[in-house]
């Protein structure tokens, strides 16, 4: 069951679950404010804790808002797509090969089948860019594993609408965001960095700060240049 606190201008989305600590989450595109939080916490503590956190959620609305959206991919010839932080426009080749995706120079080459739909086509677009993916943590996590002193025991790939990564501190697994194939790989790096502190750190406290301050000095100009591009459109569901 979702109860909802009004703070002014603001309205809470609070769920309770068998959790030990709170989490507040801030939802794109129009920065739906949702928290998780312990059964046996109270909705009176829930409030204080929100009235806290007021300045940071009003801030996270206000960058949702503004931030810059891709427009709807329709997969047709010379249509720009990213990889990387760079800039491709696409060739769709119908033959009787199998499907494949190639850069060149500055085109995006997909080959399909005879009569493939578009739908088609952006499914082999996004299976391409999660083995992108794949391949470029690899030696990320063997750096920074090494440096952090840390092992994540699993990675996932998976295609987020709300976050560029995840950790489950527990398992100690992270998820990454296929989109991050899109963006420059120094933002990839940023995330990886991020989501392995996370192992050491399960929340955005002071302690978390001062490790990515160790690690990655420049962590906050990364997390900039990362947030000030367009995210992919959607049609959101809430």
């Amino acid at each position: 069951m979702v109860a909802k606190i009004d703070l002014g201008d603001v309205t809470l989305d609070v769920v309770k679950k068998d959790i030990k600590n709170v989490h507040l989450s801030v939802h794109p595109p129009t920065g739906r404010v949702r928290i998780s939080a312990p059964l046996r916490m109270s909705l009176d503590t829930i409030r204080v804790f929100a009235i806290s956190k007021l300045g940071w959620i009003k801030k996270q609305q206000r960058r949702m808002r503004e931030q810059e959206r891709e427009t709807p991919r329709e997969y047709l010839d010379r249509e720009s797509h990213f990889v990387w932080g760079n800039r491709y426009l696409l060739d769709v080749v119908e033959g009787d090969r199998p499907p494949n995706v190639e850069l060149k120079h500055n085109k995006m080459i997909v080959q399909v089948r005879r009569g493939t739909r578009s739908e088609k086509t952006h499914a082999i677009v996004d299976q391409w860019y999660r083995n992108e993916l794949k391949q470029s943590i690899t030696p990320l996590l063997d750096k920074w594993e090494l440096i952090i002193g840390v092992k994540a025991s699993k990675i996932y790939v998976r295609r987020m609408k709300t976050k560029w990564g995840s950790c489950n501190t527990r398992r100690k697994s992270i998820r990454l965001n296929s989109e991050l194939a899109k963006k420059p790989k120094e933002s990839l790096e940023y995330i990886v960095v991020h989501e392995l502190i996370h192992i050491l750190e399960p929340t955005h406290n002071k302690r978390f700060i001062a490790l990515m301050d160790e690690f990655m000095p420049n962590w906050r100009h990364r997390r900039d240049v990362l947030n000030a591009l367009p995210v992919r459109h959607e049609h959101w569901m809430y």
